[in-house]
């Protein structure tokens, strides 16, 4: 029985992914990102975040991607431009995040 369980945690790691995009809070997910502002995104914090890719698509963080999200964000010194790549899993619309990373 552990060997199934340690096997199922293995293939959960190896299906982390690498996504890029803008970091957005729910609230704001539909306006204009290139006016976002780090300020916003801590004031909204309670709606959640997202990463909004390159295509357009919304992937909404899960509760410990939005932790993360925070987290960053409040370290974070650049006001505008809120790109990231973000280490995880999709869960169909919902990404489960395990690491992110903004971009200089």
């Amino acid at each position: 029985m552990r060997i199934v369980v340690l096997s199922l945690l293995t293939l959960g790691t190896l299906a982390a992914a690498d996504f890029s995009g803008t970091v957005v809070d729910v609230m704001c997910r539909g306006k204009d990102l290139a006016g976002h502002t780090r300020e916003c995104a801590l004031t909204c914090s309670k709606s959640g975040y997202g990463l909004v890719t390159s295509d357009g698509k919304f992937l909404k963080f899960d509760e410990a991607g939005n932790a993360r999200a925070l987290a960053s964000l409040k370290k974070l010194s650049k006001d505008k431009d809120l790109k990231a790549k973000i280490t995880g899993t999709l869960d169909g619309e919902v990404l489960k995040v395990q690491a992110i990373e903004f971009q200089p």
